[in-house]
């Protein structure tokens, strides 16, 4: 009885952090899809002379289809450290950094108004080694949480975790310094198949 009910106020614990970091990721899901939605909407409203030199690209794009499916795998990440969560200020402020660090990030990757010759690939070369630089600190600050924690380095400390994590650094390694809008394309296109697959698997 004693420990079924100290299950029960750790999952309560659980609950009630998780709802501050659901919320805020959830509210980068939303800034990504709303740039998306109006990106789509500025497209669908050009009139039919200008479509023909109005182009958005893929870099915007992909990176914001990056972003979301990095932001599903912290989203899925709290999960895993669900059973040494505590309510206390510092769980509490480390929460809302993080979340509020993913929000702000997702916030950037699409530009608050879109140029009349809808071209987002000068915006996306503004943008991706801030985007690119928050998420990699998102993940090492994960690994590092992992790696601290016995029962959760586990998860790292296998061929297939440190296969996946070296192709994931590597790649948003490049993203952050390759110049030409072919090669950033060919990357971030392997960062979300690289996602799908770990998902999919």
């Amino acid at each position: 009885a004693l420990c079924q009910t100290g299950d029960r106020e750790m999952m309560s614990q659980f609950e009630f952090l998780f709802s501050l970091y659901s919320l805020l990721l959830g509210l980068s899901m939303v800034e990504l899809l709303s740039g998306l939605g109006k990106t789509v909407k500025a497209r669908l409203h050009v009139d039919e002379e200008a479509k023909a030199g109005y182009r958005v690209g893929w870099l915007t794009p992909l990176l914001g289809l990056f972003v979301m499916l990095d932001l599903l795998s912290f989203w899925g990440a709290a999960w895993a450290v669900r059973d040494i969560i505590a309510v206390s200020g510092g769980w509490m402020m480390g929460t809302m950094l993080f979340a509020s660090a993913y929000y702000l990030a997702a916030h950037l990757v699409f530009p608050e108004s879109i140029p009349k010759n809808g071209d987002l690939d000068p915006h996306y070369f503004h943008v991706r080694r801030i985007v690119l630089g928050m998420l990699f600190v998102l993940l090492l600050v994960q690994l590092t949480f992992y790696l601290s924690h016995p029962d959760l380095s586990a998860r790292l400390v296998n061929p297939t975790a440190l296969i996946l994590t070296a192709v994931l650094v590597a790649l948003m390694t490049a993203a952050f310094f390759v110049k030409s809008k072919a090669m950033n394309i060919a990357v971030l296109c392997a960062l979300i198949v690289r996602y799908a697959a770990v998902y999919l698997i």
